[in-house]
């Protein structure tokens, strides 16, 4: 007889298959039989529950006790439309770096015979107009230089078959078109935020959602003492990067405009580093992004000053 109030956790330890199931139970990880419940642990949560050795005993004792912890935090499992979203998200991205890549080895190989242009869609038009009156050039350069700028033009098309791609779904659906009001966010960034992130409402508020994609300070702090340092970096890095790119679009806008539309956005313009007032951009960009997927409705941009 165990103790009044106390409660027994009975392990056991034995081979399953497929032959003798157990009866249908909640699956914490990996894919489990017909009438299961899926829930899928992150490996670094499960990791401090395991008590010592590397093996499937022990792998599976610390899933069942990281599973029954009260606070812990599970992964959302995504559906075969998000799959297919993020599949032309990413295939526009493998794109862009390849032709981004090729436009690169054009620029250094033209470099070695004295021909040279700025960096940038303008720069690659004007360095083609060089090889083109280039009457130096050795005619084994040229076949290869022609046979770079052939792979460009395709990548160029296909880049823009998958925009299209992009670009129409997220005008129809209204959640992208609340995103899109959002300054900076565009078809891409809309389309990202719904295949590549989770749920804006699994998080309790915009700075939990801010501070999965890793947009927060991290913190080191002891005795009382707050030290706040580099940004964490964690959550998708995709999604990062575009808040980012979003961020720095408008603050380079407002430079150009001299006008600056938010007014909470002058303080850290005035007073900090250009890529800190970005990251602080982006950081409020995620929060109303995690606000207008809660709570619908459109974006109010601030009044100018």
């Amino acid at each position: 007889m165990w103790p009044s109030g106390a409660v027994a956790i009975r392990l056991f330890r034995r081979r399953l298959n497929r032959r003798h199931p157990l009866s249908p139970l909640r699956g914490q990880i990996g894919a489990c039989a017909e009438g299961h419940e899926v829930r899928l642990i992150p490996a670094h949560y499960v990791k401090p529950y395991v008590k010592r050795g590397k093996n499937d005993v022990a792998d599976a004792e610390a899933i069942c006790e990281a599973a029954s912890r009260p606070t812990m935090r599970f992964v959302e499992i995504r559906s075969a439309e998000q799959h297919s979203q993020a599949m032309v998200f990413r295939s526009r991205d493998l794109l862009v770096r390849q032709c981004t890549q090729a436009i690169n080895v054009v620029h250094g190989h033209c470099a070695e015979f004295g021909l040279s242009a700025p960096t940038g869609h303008k720069g690659y038009e004007a360095l083609k107009g060089l090889i083109g009156e280039a009457t130096d050039l050795p005619e084994v350069a040229r076949e290869v230089l022609e046979l770079l700028m052939m792979s460009v033009e395709q990548l160029d098309g296909q880049i823009g078959a998958r925009e299209k791609k992009i670009t129409q779904p997220a005008k129809r659906d209204p959640v992208n078109k609340a995103l899109m009001s959002i300054s900076g966010i565009g078809p891409i960034t809309a389309l990202a935020v719904k295949a590549l992130g989770p749920d804006a409402r699994g998080f309790a508020s915009g700075r939990d959602y801010a501070a999965w994609m890793g947009l927060v300070p991290r913190r080191h702090s002891s005795g009382g003492k707050e030290r706040l340092g580099k940004i964490t970096k964690k959550g998708n890095r995709t999604l990062r990067r575009l808040f980012v790119i979003c961020a720095g679009t408008v603050i380079t806008s407002i430079s150009r405009s001299r006008t600056v539309p938010d007014p909470w956005l002058a303080k850290p313009l005035a007073r900090r580093l250009r890529m800190v007032a970005v990251t602080a951009l982006a950081n409020k960009t995620a929060r109303n992004v995690w606000a207008l997927q809660v709570q619908a409705g459109a974006y109010q941009s601030p009044m100018t000053t």
